[in-house]
């Protein structure tokens, strides 16, 4: 089993939020306990701004055997085929084309995605299946 992590889950962890940071703690070590853990390089993008150097970055996501893979070509492709809709259909520039390319990593790439972004992946990636921590926490 192969799990995507988004960047908010591992921003909980991370900044950290007093909120999600068990829950999302507790869903990394569920996932980990089944399989492969991977970000896509957006995501690895994100994290460098939480960290002052590299090799920090680097090792954070050693120490928690998260592998980062790039995007592949299905995945951009399939990302710029999903954003284009939700443009036409009105969709507010609040959705980047980089929510639709972490999507699109984890449906071609992955099993599964450990996100809080619900409510977006299940409108533009039903198939997708997703683990939130959130709903974990009241």
């Amino acid at each position: 089993m192969i799990t995507a992590i988004d960047t908010n889950v591992l921003l909980d962890i991370l900044v950290p939020n007093e909120k999600f940071c068990g829950a999302s703690t507790q869903a990394i070590e569920a996932a980990s306990a089944e399989g492969a853990l991977l970000i896509c390089d957006l995501v690895y993008a994100e994290l460098g701004a939480f960290f002052t150097a590299q090799r920090d970055c680097d090792e954070f996501l050693r120490d928690n055997e998260i592998r980062v893979e790039p995007l592949s070509r299905a995945a951009h492709f399939l990302a710029g085929r999903l954003w284009r809709k939700y443009r036409r259909r009105g969709g507010p520039r609040t959705r980047i084309l980089s929510d639709f390319l972490i999507g699109a990593h984890a449906l071609s790439q992955a099993d599964r995605l450990v996100s809080r972004d619900r409510g977006f992946y299940r409108g533009f990636f039903p198939q997708l299946h997703l683990i939130d921590p959130s709903i974990r926490v009241r």
